[in-house]
């Protein structure tokens, strides 16, 4: 892992975390959106347990990141788990509301964005999280477009998801993308993912199957100094996978929802999952959870990757 820089100081490792670093082991970091906005009580704290101990037994040490008591917590007991996830006044934290929600000591659940600064800085390499933010539809009369692709374009994180979130504008997200330099991966598939189904009809820039060569490629990036993140795209199980044409129809109807009760910025995302949950009576959610699993799964072989492959080992 990278030299940590001066604002580590605001860094408070869990000791599970602190025992990983002692003993050499690759970290992942996970964010806490998911955990206090994106999912209901106790499906979320349970969901978050479960993630953790499938990144455990595939050798890696999970590093959930949240905010509280005017720390950036790297890593968090079972006990905080329970505590953001009854939490109903969590601020959702983007670049941005960092420094606001750490200098006020609040508790604030990091969004994509803020988990992959928070990640950073605490030399973590490898973030896994449910699907990216983008542009959303529309975005061309409202502008709204996720603070998540800004960072992804100058922050050297990997991110492994099932692409980006089927409420978006996935054509608009990858251009957004291509234009910023940030390279898009996909494994077990050729097309990027669209969260809650498999194929989202645009292909990723390059499909690498195994976590050896997605590591390698990643190392290969950052060591030729092309700071930045990788998305790394991996599609929901077949199983949990929703129909296309279906979640569409739902998607809009959500959407319509929520421009007629005027909800805008970082209240549309949450409101949308929960509109989704209901429409789709609780399919939506057992997808959004087989996906996180699935996810965590990739996230930790690629740590246990990049931990072992240094860059003197890319021209062997």
């Amino acid at each position: 892992m990278s030299a940590l820089p001066p604002s580590s100081r605001w860094l408070q490792h869990s000791p599970a975390v602190t025992a990983a670093l002692e003993a050499g082991r690759p970290l992942v970091a996970l964010e806490s959106t998911l955990i206090a906005h994106g999912m209901p009580y106790p499906q979320n704290v349970q969901t978050a347990r479960e993630v953790e101990a499938l990144v455990r037994a595939r050798g890696a040490e999970p590093a959930t990141v949240a905010l509280m008591g005017g720390r950036i917590r790297i890593g968090l007991s079972d006990d905080e788990l329970d505590l953001l996830g009854r939490s109903r006044d969590a601020t959702k934290v983007s670049r941005r509301d960092l420094p606001g929600v750490l200098s006020r000591g609040a508790v604030g659940a990091t969004t994509v964005a803020a988990t992959m600064i928070c990640a950073a800085l605490a030399g973590i390499e490898v973030f896994v999280t449910g699907g990216i933010g983008g542009v959303h539809r529309g975005a061309c009369e409202t502008f709204d477009i996720s603070a998540d692709l800004q960072e992804l374009a100058r922050t050297s994180v990997a991110v492994v998801c099932a692409g980006a979130k089927s409420i978006l504008d996935i054509g608009l997200t990858l251009e957004y993308l291509e234009t910023h330099g940030v390279p898009v991966l996909s494994c077990e598939q050729d097309d990027f993912a669209a969260f809650y189904t498999r194929e989202s009809g645009f292909r990723a820039d390059l499909r690498l199957d195994t976590a050896d060569a997605q590591a390698r490629f990643i190392r290969t990036k950052w060591d030729l100094g092309l700071a930045g993140g990788v998305v790394l795209s991996t599609p929901v199980p077949q199983a949990a996978a929703m129909e296309r044409g279906e979640i569409d129809g739902l998607i809009a109807q959500a959407l319509a929802g929520a421009r007629a009760q005027g909800i805008t910025g970082k209240a549309v995302t949450p409101f949308l999952l929960d509109r989704l949950r209901t429409l789709t009576g609780g399919r939506s959610l057992a997808t959004n959870i087989a996906l996180i699993k699935h996810n965590a799964e990739v996230g930790a072989r690629l740590a246990v990757a990049l931990a072992r492959i240094g860059p003197a080992d890319l021209l062997e």
